[in-house]
């Protein structure tokens, strides 16, 4: 179950509440007891947050110390925390277009406060994102939690729906600017989602199914009457309100499956279709697409009718929720397979195994800390997005970082050092009378590269993933410990400015291919974070910048430059300069090719 939103990104909406029970208001509510809702002291802030306190009501029919539908969190949130942000930005009513993976890391109790705050992390034309942070606290044992962490998409509305473009919006703090930066990159990755199933699917072997349960015996369907304190402002239903009795469906789909009580775990990357009001009869539809060992994915479908007797139903949105049963040790239990049906289940079936890969590469490689990557991570064409994400938003987290110490200065060229946890990471920058997008197009083909660093060798273009992904086998002309010269397989991403004020980017780190194993006639060498960051300065100037964060392998050619003992990195950069002053008239370079 489950079809396709606008742009192939399956639907569906936020989470829930008690069943049947209205979306909750900013007062205490059944469900949540004292509540209050906050926020910043900018004016204008395109913040606020939320906190209240889970009371027996939010468990449902359950016991009181069963955990809280996770869907009563998102609901609230939706209610009083996800629009109000994106409104005050816009100054206009906005509408929820799309949201990111929920990964939901902990369950929450009866007694336990919990802390909603959303965020704009950035306007774009018409769009912005909000990011949204979902944590508890236990009043008892003073401990913190984080529950879940989002991104939703809002779109501005004008009179009779017209799009409203936006005002940009400055960040101000160093995670402000972070965020501000990466979100052009999720963007990217959102609006790929369809291409990236559609590959994957391509890929999948068929298990056998034979002593399976048939998911005809999962479905469930049920009717719900939208009344007014199911929807806001504008007239249209909560996207939580939705939620909530598409997790009802589902909860009880995945029970027939187990025979036992699931709990949600994550809920997959959606768009809306449309919206309902108030008056409309929704009809929920739920079925066990897929069944793996420890989880399994249901496909919940939403569909909207204005009159009993109405035989035309609009498609609102369609969700994939993953559950998962806990035994008493709270490790999940193994599930038994699904047989799908004939057509149509055949369908979701194998795309729910796309799914899976997909939201474990978007997991494990886009939402990992720097610290926590392997330096080379294995490429292939299902992870191909999300390494090129990584890449870049590792890149773009560095150079938004606000701790840079001048460690260098010799004529034009700047050298500036960072030193945090395991990392000492440098930053080398001068102007140059070029053009930012000649200086992009020469300085993102590394197989020019030894024109000017005499450290590269040279640089053999291994596969064009894209026109702003490459995969390049370096050789060095330095040394290593070995006496061997060492070699380096490196996806090199690239990016031209999102918007006004966005610099030019070029992202390099260490990649591992099948194709290229390591040899022994070199040293493998790897990169976790290196690139370049090109600003316009003028019609004909450019602030160019490399940044590197160092690994242990490098470290003694850092500090020996940053302490003064050798100049290479000047003299290398200064050879950069002549390298792009000698060919920013070149024919070659055309804008065409970016």
């Amino acid at each position: 179950m489950g079809e396709e939103g606008p742009g192939g990104v399956p639907g569906s909406q936020l989470v829930g509440s008690v069943p049947g029970g209205p979306a909750p208001s900013l007062r205490a509510d059944a469900s949540w007891g004292p509540a209050s809702c906050h926020f910043a002291d900018r004016e204008r802030d395109t913040s606020q947050g939320f906190t209240g306190v889970i009371s027996p009501e939010a468990v449902g029919q359950r016991s009181a110390c069963a955990p809280c539908m996770l869907s009563v969190l998102l609901q609230v949130a939706d209610a009083v925390c996800f629009s109000f942000p994106a409104e005050r930005h816009a100054g206009c009513p906005c509408v929820t277009a799309s949201m990111d993976d929920i990964y939901f890391e902990h369950t929450i109790s009866v007694g336990q406060v919990v802390n909603i705050k959303a965020k704009v992390n950035r306007a774009f034309n018409s769009s912005m994102e909000v990011g949204i942070q979902v944590s508890y606290e236990d009043l008892c044992s003073g401990k913190h939690c984080s529950i879940c962490k989002a991104y939703a998409t809002f779109v501005a509305q004008g009179p009779s729906g017209s799009k409203v473009k936006l005002k940009p919006l400055a960040p101000q703090t160093e995670e402000e600017k972070i965020e501000h930066s990466i979100a052009a990159e999720r963007r990217r990755m959102r609006l790929v989602h369809k291409d990236t199933l559609k590959d994957l699917l391509t890929q999948l072997e068929t298990r056998d199914g034979s002593a399976a349960v048939p998911a005809e015996k999962t479905r469930v369907e049920s009717v719900e009457l939208v009344l007014p304190p199911h929807a806001n402002h504008q007239g249209n239903t909560f996207g939580g309100q939705i939620m909530a009795w598409m997790e009802n469906v589902a909860t009880i789909a995945a029970s027939r499956l187990c025979h036992a009580h699931p709990t949600l775990r994550a809920i997959e990357m959606f768009h809306f279709r449309g919206p309902s009001q108030v008056g409309d009869r929704l009809v929920l539809k739920a079925i066990v697409n897929n069944a793996f060992k420890n989880s399994m994915e249901v496909g919940v479908c939403a569909e909207a009718y204005g009159q009993e007797m109405s035989v035309s139903r609009r498609h609102i949105n369609s969700a994939f929720m993953t559950f998962v049963v806990l035994d008493q040790e709270g490790q999940p239990r193994n599930l038994p397979m699904v047989a799908p049906e004939p057509g149509d289940g055949e369908r979701r079936y194998r795309e729910a195994s796309a799914r899976k890969k997909i939201r474990l590469d978007r997991k494990y490689v886009v939402s990992c800390k720097q610290t926590e990557v392997p330096l080379s991570v294995p490429w292939d064409q299902s992870n191909k997005v999300y390494l090129s994400y990584n890449n870049v938003s590792a890149l773009k987290t560095l150079i938004a970082k606000a701790n840079w110490a001048l460690a260098r200065e010799k004529e034009k060229v700047r050298m500036y050092t960072l030193e945090e946890d395991k990392f000492l990471s440098f930053r080398i920058e001068m102007s140059v009378r070029i053009t930012a997008s000649r200086a992009f197009s020469l300085l993102s083909d590394l197989r020019r590269r030894h024109e000017w660093d005499r450290h590269y060798a040279s640089a053999e273009l291994v596969q064009q993933v894209d026109d702003d992904d490459m995969i390049y086998h370096v050789v060095s002309q330095t040394l290593s410990h070995e006496n061997k010269p060492q070699d380096f397989v490196i996806l090199a991403s690239r990016r031209k400015p999102c918007s006004k004020g966005d610099p030019y980017v070029v992202a390099f780190r260490s990649v591992t291919l099948p194709t290229h194993p390591a040899s022994t006639s070199f040293t493998r060498g790897e990169t976790l974070c290196s690139g370049f960051c090109i600003w316009p300065e003028s019609e004909e100037t450019s602030k160019v910048a490399y940044y590197n964060q160092a690994t242990p392998g490098y470290l003694n050619y850092v500090t020996t430059n940053v302490a003064g003992l050798s100049s290479n990195f000047c003299a290398t950069f200064e050879a950069c300069e002549k390298f792009l002053l000698k060919n920013k008239e070149d024919l070659i370079v055309r804008l065409q090719d970016l």
